[in-house]
């Protein structure tokens, strides 16, 4: 049966107050220089070597999920939308491995509602998306409903720790 990813069982690790200043400081001001985690660990009074060890930590306990660029894919001319569908509970595992193998999608969601799954897809014109949301539909056998942005609301969450 199909299971979220969010219902694995979560490890709780202790952190201190360096770890979440240092989560504060990942999240929001990764410095892009050739030595970045020693200037992490400056602003914090760590070594480079502490601050390596502390990230190193954090993403082993599943809190740091992945450092990288936060990319417009719009400016770089892509188009994304949200689509739904209402899939059958003895077809989700079969929907979602399908929905899974492309790599346009970026978030996947079960829902509690008669359109019970969602998920973006990134792609990178409206032909393509097309053509993906067609194909995807093919494979599963399941309608897929598109619900392509008005207007773009972009939020920037950061933690406070």
């Amino acid at each position: 049966m199909f299971k979220p990813s969010m219902s694995k069982q979560i490890r709780q690790i202790q952190m201190d107050d360096k770890d979440r200043a240092l989560l504060n400081e990942v999240q929001s001001s990764f410095p892009v220089q050739s030595h970045p985690y020693r200037v992490l660990g400056a602003r914090l009074g760590i070594s480079e070597d502490e601050t390596l060890s502390r990230i190193a930590k954090l993403k082993k306990a599943g809190i740091i999920r992945r450092i990288g660029a936060s990319i417009n894919s719009r400016r770089l001319g892509f188009v994304s939308t949200l689509v739904t569908a209402q899939v059958p509970t003895e077809q989700l595992n079969d929907f979602v491995d399908v929905v899974n193998t492309y790599s346009g999608v970026t978030h996947n969601y079960l829902r509690k509602h008669e359109y019970n799954v969602w998920f973006t897809l990134i792609a990178q014109s409206e032909h393509e998306k097309q053509r993906i949301i067609n194909e995807m539909s093919e494979r599963t056998g399941i309608r897929l409903v598109e619900f392509p942005a008005k207007k773009i609301f972009k939020i920037r969450v950061d933690f406070k720790f």
